[in-house]
């Protein structure tokens, strides 16, 4: 199976604020960044579709195809009480740790990063279930790093390495992949 992973184009958020699940909307490039993408996308040949419900990759979904499963296991990370403050002005004791450990550790009410790979290792091990060919899933930077991560046996803590542009296209073909769910 191919999994094709798309980034959603640029929110439309100040840059050092504190996103995850807000539902932001996008920048008004939009149009631009997402002809850019679908072009990109016309080499496949999608048996199905998912997407995160938040509007930042609703609408380039949109842009993409008709027939769009929404699945909320693709939203981004519940950054609780700290969504949409600037990074700067949530509390150092709240803060520090999570710095500390992101992975086990979560905001104020929200969820930590190891919650977020749950839900998505749950989604992605069902898609496996299926008899797609190829499939293509719009969502979030969390999101495709923790699939990244899933899929190519890296540790939750190293899959911030994985740099992700807005709009950013990656494939994974898993029959490349020596990996056991």
């Amino acid at each position: 199976m191919e999994i094709v992973l798309v980034r959603h184009t640029t929110p439309d958020i100040a840059k050092g604020i504190c996103y995850g699940q807000a539902d932001i909307d996008v920048v008004a490039t939009f149009e631009q960044e997402a002809e850019s993408i679908v072009s990109k996308l016309k080499k496949y040949n999608f048996d199905s579709m998912y997407s995160s419900p938040l509007q930042r990759c609703k609408k380039l979904a949109h842009k993409i195809g008709k027939d769009i499963n929404f699945d909320d296991r693709l939203l981004e990370l519940n950054f609780g009480d700290w969504e949409l403050k600037p990074w700067d002005h949530i509390p150092k004791e709240e803060i520090n740790p999570w710095m500390e450990d992101f992975v086990y550790t979560n905001p104020k009410n929200g969820e930590s990063y190891v919650d977020l790979h749950e839900r998505t290792t749950s989604f992605i091990e069902e898609i496996l279930k299926t008899s797609n060919d190829t499939v293509l899933i719009v969502t979030h930077a969390g999101v495709i790093r923790s699939l990244w991560a899933y899929f190519h046996q890296i540790p939750l803590e190293k899959s911030f390495d994985l740099k992700l542009e807005y709009g950013e296209i990656l494939t994974i073909n898993t029959l490349d992949l020596h990996h056991e769910s």
